[in-house]
């Protein structure tokens, strides 16, 4: 049986989990809260956790912050951010403070059942787009030589992004059509395999 946890300020959110952990077998969610203060302080002595999913973006202390917390009342319990934030910066601040999963929220019920169930098993199951982020970090090169695949424009495009435009502010730029600075976003994505502007920001770890 696997004790779950859950911190999640999102009340639809939060009940959705609820319910389909509690409609799995092997599961038993012991604890669910929308902060980390209002999980630990309901957080008894008796009560024993193996895994704990975790937002970020939380009113009050952040998931990361909680992260710490969590594994000083309780070391063998392992935690997993369950988050939309993809940027490399707080994946590596989860990462270091001690969670062994980074899973997107758009990640469907049953791959969040299956990741939790691979944590407690001893794994880190992330997201695809967390573990390129991941695997970016440690094979830099890797990056640059998809970058090296980009066109022209699409270096542009990319280099116009970075400093924060939007697609309208690109297509003025560039006197184009926005449509088209969508056409060649869509492709720039697939070329350096990232799903969204923060982690297209981020893949060089600035």
């Amino acid at each position: 049986m696997i004790r779950l946890g859950i911190i999640e300020d999102d009340e639809h959110i939060r009940a959705t989990l609820l319910r389909f952990f509690d409609e799995q077998q092997g599961f038993s969610c012991l604890l669910a809260a929308d902060s980390v203060e209002g999980f630990m302080d309901q957080w008894r002595d008796d009560i024993f956790l193996d895994v704990v999913l975790s937002d970020i973006g939380l009113p009050g202390e952040s998931g990361i912050r909680g992260i710490s917390r969590i594994k000083k009342k309780a070391p063998k319990c392992q935690v997993m951010m369950l988050t939309v934030y993809d940027d490399a910066k707080r994946v590596f601040q989860a990462l270091c403070n001690g969670a062994s999963g980074y899973l997107l929220k758009q990640t469907p019920l049953q791959k969040i059942k299956e990741s939790v169930v691979s944590l407690y098993d001893g794994g880190a199951p992330m997201s695809p787009g967390i573990a390129r982020l991941v695997v970016d970090y440690f094979n830099p090169k890797t990056a640059v030589n998809r970058t090296e695949n980009l066109t022209p424009r699409e270096e542009q495009i990319v280099t116009a992004i970075e400093e924060g435009l939007t697609n309208k502010e690109v297509a003025i730029r560039l006197d184009i059509a926005v449509e088209t600075v969508k056409y060649h976003i869509k492709h720039i994505y697939q070329k350096l395999e990232v799903n969204s502007r923060h982690a297209l920001i981020s893949r060089k770890f600035k």
